[in-house]
């Protein structure tokens, strides 16, 4: 199945004109194969061993592209900085408060209810919306795991 999400992808962007150069493929191949939401320095470490020529800049300007092309989202995640996620199935997020580990959602009904909320955030506030970002806090399993054995 990630072989046919990374030619998705890949088609995609070739179908909008982006040049896919080898750093680009690589990356959104790390992406879209991983859902490990990883900050720029988890992808150049992931990648040192296969790709050692390739450079933070290289990877922050591919995810910004990525980004603006809309395919990937950045999340931000306190004080582990940004993380990034392929974002080609809708999806919502679970972030732990204690350690700052993210997982994905997958809602069914996850676009329907969305596009309500924005339709009632536009009716409520006279905003032109644009999109949404919907997360969920609490504690991950290894978190509470952990509080179980301090005897929390």
């Amino acid at each position: 199945m990630a072989n046919t999400d990374v030619d998705e992808a890949l088609t995609a962007l070739q179908s909008r004109r982006i040049r896919m150069t080898p750093q680009r493929r690589t990356i959104l191949t790390y992406l879209v194969t991983h859902h490990n939401h990883p900050t720029v320095e988890t992808i150049h470490e992931a990648l040192e061993q296969t790709t050692p020529n390739m450079s933070l800049a290289t990877i922050y300007n591919t995810l910004k592209l990525f980004v603006d092309l809309g395919i990937v989202i950045e999340l931000a995640n306190g004080e582990d900085g940004v993380h990034y996620d392929y974002y080609s199935k809708p999806h919502y997020h679970v972030i732990c408060t204690n350690c700052g580990k993210i997982a994905d959602v997958f809602y069914p009904d996850f676009q329907k209810d969305a596009k309500k909320m924005e339709n009632e955030a536009a009716q409520q506030t006279g905003y032109q919306i644009t999109g949404n970002r919907f997360e969920i806090y609490g504690l991950c399993t290894d978190c509470q795991k952990k509080n179980a054995s301090k005897g929390k």
